[in-house]
């Protein structure tokens, strides 16, 4: 196995790298694995001129307003599940609120149902799912509140590998029915089955720059996206949509970090062209956290993305892992407890033992700070979380690493 830590470069420009799954097949002897390891990184000074400043899409942006009626459904996506055999459906009904006295949608009042199959018509299968809403409430005068669209997600199982399928989503009764989309499973978990690209993209923002690079992205047609957090950027807006590129130099004197939620919603819309058909697999990064009302954190991040959590064993959706043909994905989360005595970290070494490098011989582990780097603003910052585990990733050979949040030049 080659041995790689990746950092996928990250600041107010968004990045994208592309693997080819026959890399597998492309590697040499020679090369160093983890279980030669550890090394010394080898890094390179910043390049300033890469820095740039990014300008975000205003919500008056055609791909960020609302088009459909009623409770029709919005920023509809796919994510995998742990196996090749089933995928989640995700999607939004309803408007948003934000204002001083919302009052937050029924989920309950509208059904989560998709309709499936390998035939664009009929859709002859039927799966039916979950639905919630989430707040970000501030309790402090002058703050304005948030409540969500009702969020729905549905599971689809019992799919075969590598086949296309096609789906509708939404609430048949009403009737509110999405367009048909489809997409495309896993190959079967093995040592010569692989995805044939997958895209891999961190920082991303909802900025122009961000449409370059999802436009590079989908011409070249991947199977599977990967976002190593930092997904919006809501965190750097007010309540009343005022943003900027520093909050805290900004906004010194704010009784909380707020946020402004519909850059969500715009977000959702934006992506749903690409992620309404290539599965999109997601882990969170600090602009996630969104603190709130009796400091709550990650609601929106939580809510809005469909995770195997438990399928993958997981208790949480800050960290999880999935299989991708014959690659097994280890998404880990750096903010949230990572020591040895919990959660996270016991479940980490049962997903490493369970293992089987006969099936998935590629093992690749995300998350969004990287414990090595030479950007100074962000030097260290995720040391405590290397101490803890580093040495547990080595010890099961892990082959490639992948991280967000700085930016670094790759040798």
């Amino acid at each position: 196995m080659v041995s790689m830590l990746l950092s996928v470069p990250a600041v107010v420009s968004t990045c994208l790298l592309l693997f080819l799954a026959n890399l597998v097949g492309n590697v040499r002897g020679g090369i160093p694995t983890t279980l030669d390891g550890p090394f010394k990184p080898v890094t390179v000074p910043f390049d300033e001129s890469l820095r740039g400043h990014a300008v975000d899409l205003p919500p008056t942006d055609p791909r960020l307003i609302r088009r459909v009626k009623g409770f029709e459904p919005e920023q509809i996506s796919v994510a995998l599940s742990a196996t090749y055999d089933s995928v989640w459906i995700s999607w939004i009904t309803g408007k948003f609120q934000i204002g001083y006295n919302i009052k937050p949608l029924n989920p309950k009042s509208v059904a989560s149902v998709v309709h499936y199959g390998k035939l664009r018509f009929p859709l002859s299968h039927e799966a039916r799912g979950n639905s919630l809403i989430y707040n970000q409430l501030y309790p402090f005068e002058g703050l304005r509140n948030y409540s969500s669209g009702i969020i729905h997600h549905v599971r689809l199982t019992g799919l075969k590998p590598d086949t296309l399928y096609y789906y509708r989503c939404g609430d048949p009764s009403i009737p509110a029915m999405s367009d048909i989309y489809y997409f495309k499973t896993m190959p079967i978990s093995g040592p010569k089955s692989y995805p044939g690209r997958i895209a891999v993209v961190g920082d991303l923002g909802l900025t122009y720059n961000t449409t370059s690079t999802i436009d590079h992205l989908i011409s070249n047609k991947p199977d599977l996206v990967l976002l190593i957090g930092d997904v919006t950027y809501a965190n750097l807006y007010r309540t009343n949509g005022t943003g900027s590129d520093c909050y805290s130099c900004s906004f010194p004197d704010t009784p909380i970090h707020e946020t402004y939620q519909p850059r969500w919603d715009y977000w959702g819309r934006f992506m749903q062209p690409l992620v309404s058909r290539v599965p999109i697999m997601v882990i969170e990064g600090n602009h996630e956290i969104e603190e709130q009302v009796e400091s709550r954190t990650f609601s929106a991040y939580s809510a809005r993305f469909a995770f195997p959590s438990e399928e993958s064993g997981s208790l949480s959706t800050l960290y999880y892992s999935f299989n991708a043909g014959g690659i097994h994905f280890i998404m880990l989360g750096a903010y949230v407890s990572y020591k040895k005595s919990g959660d996270q970290y016991r479940w980490l070494e049962g997903d490493l033992a369970n293992v089987n490098r006969s099936v998935t011989p590629w093992l690749v582990a995300t998350w969004h700070p990287p414990w090595y780097n030479s950007y100074q603003a962000h030097y260290k910052e995720a040391e405590c979380m290397r101490v803890e585990m580093e040495e547990l990733l080595y010890s099961y050979g892990v082959d490639i690493v992948l991280n967000g949040h700085v930016v670094s030049t790759l040798r």
